[in-house]
Formats: C-alpha cells, structure tokens, sequence
C-alpha cells in the first residue's frame, strides 16, 4: 500500500489521518478523541470513530476502541537524525555547525520483520559490537543470498545461537568470530539456520 497517494482514503478519512500524523509529530502521543472531534469540528464521537475503524481497517493506524491513548500509527514517523558535521578519529580538525542535512534511520525500521537481539559476550568486539550491545536484524530468506564475511545470527540445533562472520567455503560453513580469542566454527550447511543478517547496532552510552 502506497501511503504517500492516500488514494484509498477518503477526503475526510485523509484529513483526520494528516491530523494524527502531525499532532504525534509534535507532542509524541495520540490525541484524544474529543481533540480529534475539536480539530474537525465536529460535535459527535461517532463520525471520528468511524474514520479511525476505516483507518485501522487500511493499515494506516492501529488502535482499540474505548481505551485512551491507544492509538498508533503503523507508519511511524522519522524525519531522520540531523548530522551536525564531522568528527576526527586521528588528530583534531574543525566541526562544521552548519551542515543542513539529516541521517535518514527510517529504513532500517521499515524493513518486514526487522528484529533486536541482545549481545552476550565479546566474540564480536573487533567489529565494534560489545556486551550488551543491541543488535537489528534483517531476517534471511536463503543462505545463497548471504555474501562472505555478512554478521549474521545463527542457530546451531541442540547447541544455541550466535553472532558471527559468515563464510561459506568449500561446502562448509564458518562462523567466524571477531576476537582472536575464538576458533572458528566449522558446520555443514544443513546442521545452521541462519536466521538473520546485520542490518545495525544499537548501544546506550
């Protein structure tokens, strides 16, 4: 569904849709339903409860009815995290102030099926993914579409999961860790699920 064209809206349906949109934009929460009412002037509940039940039905929110607050929008908004200039890794050089640009984050969200992992151990430390680290995942269809050297999780039956280095040589499979501390891995194809690849990292400082 195109949500841009709104064409399967109707103009009212549409109006209360760019409403919500703009409201959680600014005060990030869902109005109420007497707001909703004031901002179409309207004097009845029942036409904004239809058109939130009409909404709901198209995908474009999800809320449950006669519970407040509870409304959400399934397309949810990013505008993106502004990039304020560049920082050095070596020696120091001069932050510009004044880049008008944004780092568009909104993909990763969108993806289908996008999932977190928590990080447990260190075997991925030089690939700057720590303990305790929040991983997202993009889930994997087929291990022919992996190319060598993807992070990726994978499930190993009877022995548990983990984040490694895929490559695939030989007819085997490695899961190759990035710590020098940890051998690597060496299965047959048909004894690993693979059940995700790195899409990002996510670490609370």
């Amino acid at each position: 569904m195109n949500k841009n064209s709104k064409e399967d809206l109707s103009f009212a349906q549409n109006q209360l849709y760019q409403w919500i949109r703009n409201y959680m934009k600014e005060f990030q929460h869902s109005p109420s339903i007497r707001q909703m009412m004031e901002a179409m002037a309207l004097r009845s509940p029942a036409p904004i409860q239809s058109r939130l039940k009409h909404l709901q039905e198209k995908g474009y929110i999800s809320w449950q009815e006669g519970k407040a607050r509870t409304l959400q929008i399934n397309d949810e908004i990013y505008d993106g995290v502004p990039v304020m200039g560049s920082i050095a890794a070596g020696g120091l050089i001069e932050t510009f102030s004044d880049v008008q640009e944004k780092l568009d984050i909104s993909e990763v969200f969108h993806r289908k099926d996008v999932f977190a992992l928590l990080v447990n151990g260190d075997s991925m430390i030089d690939a700057c993914i720590a303990h305790g680290d929040m991983v997202l995942m993009e889930p994997v269809r087929s291990k022919s579409s992996l190319k060598n050297g993807t992070i990726v999780s994978a499930l190993v039956p009877g022995l548990g999961t983990t984040l490694k280095y895929f490559f695939y040589r030989k007819e085997k499979i490695f899961l190759e860790a990035a710590n020098t501390s940890y051998e690597p891995i060496e299965l047959n194809p048909e004894e690993v699920v693979i059940q995700g690849r790195l899409l990002a990292v996510w670490r609370k400082c």
